[in-house]
Formats: C-alpha cells, sequence, structure tokens
C-alpha cells in the first residue's frame, strides 16, 4: 500500500497567472523560475504557439510544507458553487469578537488585491464565525 506524501491542489480559470498571483499574495505562496533558458515567464510564453500561451501558471509554500497550487486555462467559465474550496485559516484558535476583528482585517487586505466579499457566516452552536469570499475569478473561498 503507498502513503500520498504530497498533494496539489488544481484550479480551472481563465487567466492562470493573475490567478496564481493573487493566490500567492493571499498565502504568502512564490511563483516559480520561468522555465530554463527563459529569462521572464513573458519571454517564456513568447516562445510558445499562440494557443499554448498563458495555457498553465504554479505556485507553492516557500517553506515546502503546503500543497503545491495549480492553475490551468479551460474554454468554460465558473457557472456553479466550488464543490472543493480553500480554507484562509487567518482565525485559528480565537472566537469571539477577537476572531471577527482579525477576520474583518484580513477580509480589507484580500478586498485590496481583488477578492470579493459575499457574507459573514456567524458562529453558532457548532462553530466559529467565518467570511465567504471569492477570488479574483469568483472561486469560493472561506476566510476561518
Amino acid at each position: 500500500m503507498s502513503s500520498v506524501r504530497k498533494i496539489q491542489v488544481t484550479f480551472d480559470c481563465a487567466e492562470p497567472e493573475r490567478v496564481a498571483r493573487f493566490w500567492c499574495e493571499v498565502l504568502g505562496y512564490v511563483a516559480p523560475e520561468p522555465p530554463e533558458g527563459f529569462a521572464t515567464w513573458d519571454e517564456y510564453n513568447g516562445s510558445l504557439p499562440p494557443e499554448e500561451r498563458d495555457a498553465w501558471f504554479a505556485c507553492s509554500d516557500p517553506t515546502g510544507v503546503g500543497p503545491r497550487l495549480f492553475f490551468q486555462r479551460v474554454p468554460e467559465g465558473k457557472v456553479v458553487k466550488n464543490r472543493v474550496h480553500l480554507d484562509v485559516r487567518a482565525g485559528t484558535g480565537l472566537v469571539g469578537e477577537e476572531r471577527l476583528a482579525v477576520l474583518e482585517a484580513e477580509c480589507a487586505r484580500l478586498v485590496a488585491l481583488g477578492a470579493r466579499r459575499v457574507r459573514l457566516l456567524p458562529a453558532d452552536e457548532e462553530n466559529e464565525s467565518c467570511i465567504v469570499m471569492q477570488d479574483v475569478e469568483g472561486n469560493e473561498f472561506c476566510l476561518d
């Protein structure tokens, strides 16, 4: 029996590099260096046939702990709610007003990066508060 050691989360999107660079800012991830022999990603993309340009981009956790995120261009737009989403864990261990203050501050930072606030899910008997958001292409995520 094999054991999975690493995972990659893949996003279908219209503009892979734009979405990847948004998530780099959100998570503190880094974009890879351009492929060998190219000084920039623009130079690399310019070397490809037009239909292959800007087809994908990736980013990774510089500590090597978090999963790699891969973004691939698809022709169709987002139509329905995500079946899988990321939880950005900004308020771990916090409760009540202290948690809300941290979540609101992070929400403001992410909105400035291009995210959209959807709604606040207030605390109940089972869960602490979280904020439902969308990234720059409308993919849902939770600020938790």
